[in-house]
């Protein structure tokens, strides 16, 4: 029986994120942490002769959310400039995970056409140590031009 080696498993810290917005791209490094999901829209779908029904997929959604260090202004700046002109900028996110003593290698995915749900535009706090912000974001589309390898024994 074959098991997973504990050193396959990956850092959670080892990760590259960038943020690539009107020719620009940015290394967030001040990012704490990310996530994107891709929802499955679903019909239910009655069918003849059975009891419950079936679901059948029709389409997908992109979402995310990201925390920060409250330490650049990029994306108050895009929420500045959707007040004043109307015009909404999008960007693309860039996440890396490759933990160097892991046999799974390295995953590269890349969110295309993220757009900002809300964002922070002031903010203190005369107890905290540090100042953190959260994002939530809906992308249009996600490409994987690296995938992780597959690990001994899952084959």
């Amino acid at each position: 029986m074959a098991f997973m080696k504990a050193m396959d498993v990956l850092s959670a810290s080892l990760a590259e994120c960038y943020v690539t917005m009107q020719g620009q791209r940015y290394k967030f490094a001040q990012a704490l942490n990310l996530e994107a999901k891709m929802e499955k829209t679903k019909d239910e779908v009655p069918i003849l002769g059975k009891t419950g029904k079936g679901n059948r997929s029709t389409g997908w959604k992109g979402t995310g959310s990201a925390t920060f260090y409250f330490n650049t202004s990029i994306f108050r700046e895009l929420l500045y400039r959707y007040k004043e002109s109307g015009e909404d900028v999008y960007f693309d996110i860039q996440v890396t995970n490759e933990d160097p003593t892991s046999s799974a290698g390295r995953q590269t995915v890349i969110l295309k056409d993220c757009n900002m749900d809300s964002g922070i535009l002031a903010k203190f706090d005369a107890e905290g140590g540090y100042l953190e912000e959260e994002m939530d974001f809906t992308f249009e589309d996600w490409e994987m031009p690296e995938k992780f390898k597959p690990i001994p024994g899952m084959q």
